[in-house]
């Protein structure tokens, strides 16, 4: 099993930063990509960054160049710095992990963190 434990989460005002953190326990399964996921009241959950093994990066164009996200392969964990916050980047945010063995590979999900962006 890979359990995904999430941490950072909070109130900020507009322009201000917080930075997520997401570590997983994978016992006997190996990590591919890591990411980062949210979703606002009333809409469906969506991309917000992801990152390969090797450190190739991929994100919503909603976060470019706000957002940065980086992980530690030996220690496997995943954060996410987010910069200039914006009241739309309020959500719930999920950190997620595709990972497996040789019986086969899925996503997992960590419990969320909440994120508010307001004033």
């Amino acid at each position: 099993q890979v359990q995904l434990v999430e941490s950072g989460g909070g109130l900020v005002q507009p322009g201000g930063s917080l930075r997520l953190s997401c570590a997983a326990s994978a016992s006997f399964f190996s990590i591919n990509t890591m990411g980062w996921f949210r979703q606002a009241p009333g809409k469906e959950r969506e991309l917000v960054a992801q990152i390969t093994p090797g450190g190739i990066t991929n994100y919503a164009d909603s976060v470019k160049g706000r957002f940065t996200i980086s992980r530690d392969n030996a220690k496997n964990t995943v954060d996410l710095q987010m910069n200039s916050l914006k009241p739309e980047d309020t959500a719930v945010y999920y950190c997620n992990a595709y990972a497996g063995s040789s019986r086969g590979w899925k996503a997992y999900w960590g419990q969320g963190t909440q994120v508010t962006v307001s004033s």
